[in-house]
C-alpha cells in the first residue's frame, strides 16, 4: 500500500516550519562556500575551483565538503 504524499497544505506547521529552516540553512551553507570559492585564490584550494562549485550544489554533502577537504590549511602566523 502506498502512502500519498502531502502537500504543503495539508504538512503541519511545525514540518512548514522545519522545511523553511532546513531549506534555509541549506542555502545558507551553499552560499558561503560559493563565496569562499570565488575570493579564495586558486593556489589554496585542492583541486579545480570549477569541480568544487559543482560539488557544493550538492545538498549539505558539497559544501560540508568543501569546507572539510576543499580548502587548504593556511600556516598560522606566528607571533613576534
Amino acid at each position: 500500500m502506498k502512502k500519498k504524499k502531502k502537500s504543503w497544505k495539508e504538512l503541519p506547521p511545525a514540518a512548514k516550519f522545519g522545511t523553511v529552516i532546513v531549506g534555509a540553512a541549506q542555502l545558507a551553507f551553499l552560499v558561503a562556500a560559493q563565496r569562499d570559492i570565488s575570493r579564495r585564490p586558486a593556489e589554496q584550494i585542492r583541486g579545480s575551483k570549477t569541480l568544487w562549485r559543482m560539488v557544493t550544489l550538492v545538498n549539505f554533502i558539497g559544501p560540508s565538503s568543501y569546507f572539510a577537504f576543499g580548502r587548504k590549511r593556511l600556516p598560522r602566523p606566528t607571533a613576534k
